[in-house]
C-alpha cells in the first residue's frame, strides 16, 4: 500500500522507554528494525533506555548489546554504596558506557541522541543533549530513592520516569518526521514483592505506568511487548525478554511498515 511506502521513507525517531531489568527487550526491538531493514534516524532514551539508546547512538547494534547484556548483573551494575540520597550508587553504568563507546560526548554520536531526566529539585524534565554521555546515563538510570542523584551542570538529576518514562516528546525536535516509542511497563503486573528493594522499585514503576500511556499517546506507532511474567530485578531472564521484544516489535513493524 502506498501509505506503508511513505512511512517506510519518513525519517524514524525511535524511544526507549524505562524498565529496570526488562531492558534487555530493547535488544529484540532494535533486532526487529535491523531485520527489516527500517532505518533509525533519531533515538531518545530514559533510565534503562537511555543505556541501550547511547550505546545504539554510537554505533554498538543488537548484537553486541546482547553480548554485553550477558554481563549486565544487577548488583554488578549498581555498585553498591550507601549515599547520603539514596541506598545505592550506581557508579559501574557509566563505567560499562565508557568501556563499550569510550569517555564521548553526545556531539560525537552516529544519529542525534538525547537523554531524559528529572531536576530532583524542581521536579523538572531535562533533556541531556550535551556533554559526556557516560553522565547522562547515571542520571537517567538514577532511580530516586534508590539510587544517589548525579550532578550535571550544578543540578541534582534522577531517572527522568517521573516527567516523561518513554521520551517521545523529544522526537519531533530532533528530525523525526515519525515517532515509535517502546512502553516497557504498558502490560505490567506487579508481584508480591520479595524484598526491600522489590518495594521501592514497585513503587515506583507503578507511579510512572499512567504517565507512560500519556507520554505515548501521541506517538504514530506504541510498541508494548507483554513482560508481565518477569521481574523488574532480576537480570536471569535476559535472553527471554530479548526474544519476547523481538517478536512484538517485528509483528507491530511488519504490520505498520510493510
Amino acid at each position: 500500500m502506498k501509505i506503508k511506502w511513505l512511512r517506510r521513507n519518513k525519517k524514524i525517531g525511535l524511544a526507549l522507554g524505562g524498565g529496570a531489568a526488562l531492558g534487555a527487550a530493547h535488544i529484540g526491538v532494535l533486532r526487529a528494525f535491523d531485520e527489516l531493514g527500517l532505518q533509525i534516524s533519531c533515538i531518545s532514551g530514559n533510565s534503562i533506555g537511555a543505556f541501550a539508546a547511547a550505546l545504539y547512538a554510537f554505533g554498538i547494534d543488537w548484537k553486541e548489546q546482547e553480548v554485553l547484556s550477558k554481563d549486565m548483573k544487577w548488583l554488578e551494575v549498581s555498585n553498591i554504596s550507601i549515599s547520603k540520597y539514596g541506598l545505592l550508587a550506581n557508579k559501574k553504568i557509566g563505567q560499562k558506557i565508557i568501556k563499550a563507546i569510550g569517555d564521548e560526548e553526545f556531539k560525537n554520536a552516529k544519529i542525534p541522541l538525547a537523554i531524559v531526566a528529572s531536576n530532583l529539585n524542581t521536579g523538572a524534565k531535562i533533556i541531556l543533549k550535551e556533554g559526556k554521555v557516560a553522565a547522562a546515563v547515571m542520571a537517567s538510570t538514577a532511580i530516586p530513592g534508590v539510587f544517589k542523584p548525579v550532578e550535571i551542570y550544578g543540578k541534582l538529576l534522577v531517572d527522568g520516569g517521573i516527567v516523561e518514562n518513554v521520551p517521545v516528546s523529544l522526537l519531533r525536535e530532533m528530525g523525526a518526521e515519525l515517532t515509535i516509542g517502546i512502553n516497557l511497563n504498558g502490560k505490567r503486573k506487579y508481584k508480591k514483592p520479595e524484598n526491600l528493594f522489590s518495594v521501592l522499585i514497585n513503587s515506583y514503576y507503578t507511579l510512572i505506568d499512567n504517565l507512560s500511556k500519556v507520554n505515548t499517546s501521541k506517538a504514530d506507532l506504541v510498541i508494548e511487548p507483554d513482560l508481565s511474567e518477569y521481574s523488574l530485578i532480576d537480570t536471569r531472564n535476559t535472553k527471554k525478554l530479548i526474544e519476547l521484544g523481538y517478536q512484538e516489535a517485528k509483528k507491530a513493524l511488519s504490520e505498520y511498515f510493510f
